[in-house]
């Protein structure tokens, strides 16, 4: 209980931090601003996912690590951060050039510091993890976030424009890698054997493998509309996904960071696995549906009201992108029952499809507008979680017709909850921040009313996990 306490908290003061720094900067600078840093958006996503690399996680699940295992690793990290860094620092002319934006070039070589930072930093959060010590690097993110966040803020409030973008993301790494070292009793020896590496190479690099495919397809969105559309619409783009990915990203890293580690201790017993699982899953659910439902339904107030005027394009885009977030929880804990039960090859082999899944939307995307794209993507999104929920069925027996009984009363209550909080867009007429607190306020009151009144599980489970009574008794006072 305490890893998922601190898991929890680590992922949802990271969300929030960012969430509130993004607020303050899309008031302080333009759409344009902001499409310029998403233009690179998949360049850095996928050097980075090659850096954190699937040896990381096959660490995780190795059960004796040594030192030497952490050191081969830790030097094969650095190495890939300097490749990488110096691949984009020669590369930043073309990468310009393709999106016609000669500004990129030095923010491109600016930004790509930040491969070399993280890079130093991946096997120190690696062993607090195996270690399910997740307050160490919720302290961690509090502090760099803030600071960072900080800081950026500044430099947009004196004119340093894009700039503040770069340098509050190299100055997050920096903070956080400071941090894990000084926080952390290991130290890299003077040790690299390549038989360590192939050894975790078998899992390891499926993984690897895995999110650079996953990565990709999560991020050439931001390229296609970068290249086809104008930096102000990719700004709207962006900034969407900004809201969208504080509940949906939040919930789904909590539950994957906090099951991987957990389960794979008892991945042996199939049965109490697939009890562990009908859990998380169902808990993950009644926050996901719940949030993403009523973040659609609010989006207008929520946009107008938190970032301006300006940015009301991004409505239609936060209300798709939000409907196809809440499957993102289901997917990555379908998935994480191929990491425990050490199936990277099916991982892989899921990711490659939905690339082709993909590949239609991206066309889609090209031909007709964003907003076609984004109603493909909420279609791809259910046919992806179908596709990994078989995989479930197979090796735990916990396949799509249970999980799907399981998640429809949530789904019920959720959905005639968003309807009900649309439906005071045009029943009520208040300016956008009255309107957002009556439509968060009513959302959660029928949310938890009608959860309480059909007794749903997930929902007295989370009940529970609140400490109500010291709560009745600090406002008793």
């Amino acid at each position: 209980m305490s890893s998922f306490k601190w898991g929890f908290i680590d992922n949802i003061s990271y969300q929030v931090i960012h969430f509130v720094i993004g607020i303050v900067l899309a008031r302080l600078l333009s759409p344009y601003e902001f499409g310029l840093v998403g233009m690179i958006a998949i360049v850095f996503a996928v050097s980075q996912s090659f850096i954190d690399s699937g040896f990381s996680q096959a660490l995780v699940r190795k059960n004796d690590c040594t030192d030497e295992d952490y050191s081969t690793v830790f030097y094969f990290n650095l190495f890939a951060g300097i490749v990488f860094y110096l691949i984009l620092f020669f590369a930043a002319p073309l990468i310009s050039s393709f999106f016609n934006q000669p500004e990129l070039v030095p923010i491109i070589r600016v930004m790509g510091i930040n491969l070399i930072i993280s890079s130093v930093s991946i096997i120190q959060g690696t062993i607090r993890t195996k270690r399910l010590d997740f307050k160490m690097q919720t302290k961690v993110s509090i502090i760099a976030n803030s600071l960072s966040g900080a800081a950026g803020i500044g430099m947009a409030y004196f004119g340093y424009g894009v700039w503040s973008l770069v340098w509050q993301s190299v100055f997050r790494s920096l903070f956080s890698s400071a941090l894990l070292w000084y926080w952390n009793n290991w130290l890299p020896k003077a040790m690299f054997n390549r038989k360590v590496l192939k050894e975790l190479f078998p899992f390891g690099s499926k993984l690897i493998l895995s999110g650079l495919i996953y990565t990709t397809y999560r991020n050439i969105y931001y390229l296609v509309i970068g290249k086809f559309f104008s930096p102000a619409e990719l700004g709207y783009y962006t900034r969407a996904e900004g809201f969208n990915r504080l509940p949906s990203q939040n919930i789904t890293a909590v539950f994957s960071r906090i099951s991987y580690p957990l389960l794979s201790s008892i991945n042996e017993d199939t049965e109490t696995l697939k009890k562990g699982y009908k859990k998380l899953i169902k808990t993950a659910t009644l926050l996901s549906f719940t949030l993403m439902i009523g973040m659609a339904a609010s989006s207008e107030a929520m946009i107008i009201s938190l970032v301006g005027e300006k940015w009301r394009p991004a409505v239609p885009y936060l209300q798709l992108m939000a409907l196809s977030g809440m499957s993102y929880p289901l997917h990555s804990l379908n998935l994480n029952i191929l990491k425990v039960r050490g199936r990277s090859d099916l991982f892989l082999k899921l990711e490659i499809i939905k690339i082709l899944l993909g590949v239609p939307l991206i066309l889609i995307g090209i031909w007709l507008g964003i907003i076609p794209m984004l109603i493909g993507i909420l279609v791809a999104s259910f046919i992806s979680y179908y596709l990994n929920s078989l995989w479930s069925g197979v090796l735990i027996n916990y396949g799509i017709k249970e999980q799907v009984s399981d998640i429809i009363p949530t789904l019920l209550i959720s959905l005639i909850m968003g309807l009900v909080v649309y439906s005071l867009n045009f029943l009520v007429k208040l300016n956008p921040i009255p309107m957002l607190i009556v439509q968060t306020a009513t959302g959660f009151l029928i949310a938890a009313v009608l959860s309480e009144i059909f007794r749903l599980e997930p929902y007295l489970e989370l009940k529970k996990m609140i400490p109500i009574q010291k709560l009745k008794a600090i406002f008793a006072r």
